[in-house]
């Protein structure tokens, strides 16, 4: 089974080359950490990518954060996550949402009026369809893209766990809560190692970008307690809630903060400070990395 001791990274490569890709991951894994998380947007296939990028490492565990369940039938996915977690040895862990409703409904035009009982029912799918890959040791792990009671909920209920996403140690804590003690809470947290708050900031209004207007993520800042105007004007209470930055006590502290409120693995995004993207920031990397700690 994937350990996930460790902390793990999370990060695009649909801007990389295949190539840049495997050694990408390959520097991961050197560096210590457990698992490489990757998300689906319009970019690779995150199940082809991770099969290739499991042949260029031996034991870097690797997560869909997450796969998109409006893209593909219950019983594909099923399949697909047995025979990754049989190509590699155990070492992947499936990530499944609902994504968001622009997403869904705008750019894929399909239905997304009921994300809930959507996720409630491929779940049920999924687990009733048959697959005849070869067995593991263990089925992989299955967490849910979670932000709302509700949706976190689910995630204790029919699986392993949750992934919550660009969200604060308050929000760990309150998951913690509703999932107990015994389910997985793994969760992202940005990171910007930089002591200039103004350059910190930029980076981080511009890793918020989209993710800002997607209604899942705003209702969810407010229930933390941030204001619309807040959310809306970036204000520093709000972006210093969501992107740790400083220098490396500082990122370490980020990270360990949701430890200390339930989390059971947090996956680290390095931000560059200029603000760029396609390109991790190496200095996050290396300066959290479980091999250095």
């Amino acid at each position: 089974m994937i350990d996930l001791s460790p902390t793990g990274v999370w990060y695009f490569t649909d801007a990389m080359s295949a190539g840049e890709a495997a050694e990408f991951a390959a520097r991961i894994e050197q560096l210590g950490y457990s698992a490489l998380w990757l998300p689906e947007t319009t970019g690779r296939d995150p199940f082809v990518h991770i099969a290739h990028l499991a042949n260029h490492t031996t034991t870097l565990g690797f997560a869909t954060g997450i796969a998109n369940i409006h893209h593909r039938h219950p019983g594909v996915t099923k399949q697909a996550a047995l025979t990754l977690a049989e190509q590699t040895g155990d070492r992947f862990l499936l990530g499944l949402g609902v994504s968001h409703a622009p997403l869904v409904e705008g750019l894929r035009k399909l239905d997304y009026s009921k994300p809930l009982a959507t996720m409630r029912a491929y779940l049920d799918a999924m687990e009733q369809s048959p697959a005849s890959v070869r067995p593991t040791d263990e089925p992989p792990k299955t967490v849910l893209a979670a932000l709302g009671p509700k949706m976190i909920a689910l995630s204790g209920e029919k699986a392993d766990g949750a992934h919550p996403y660009w969200t604060t140690p308050a929000h760990t804590a309150q998951a913690r809560e509703i999932l107990g003690p015994d389910k997985l809470l793994l969760v992202e947290q940005k990171v910007c190692l930089s002591t200039d708050a103004d350059a910190a900031r930029t980076a981080a209004n511009n890793a918020l970008g989209m993710y800002a207007t997607l209604p899942n993520y705003v209702n969810n800042w407010l229930r933390l307690g941030f204001t619309q105007e807040e959310i809306d004007d970036r204000a520093p209470r709000f972006v210093d809630s969501l992107v740790v930055w400083g220098d490396e006590e500082a990122g370490r502290a980020g990270v360990q903060a949701h430890y200390d409120a339930g989390a059971n693995h947090v996956c680290v995004q390095p931000l560059h400070p200029d603000g760029s993207f396609g390109n991790p920031d190496w200095a996050v990397l290396e300066a959290l990395a479980p091999a250095n700690a």
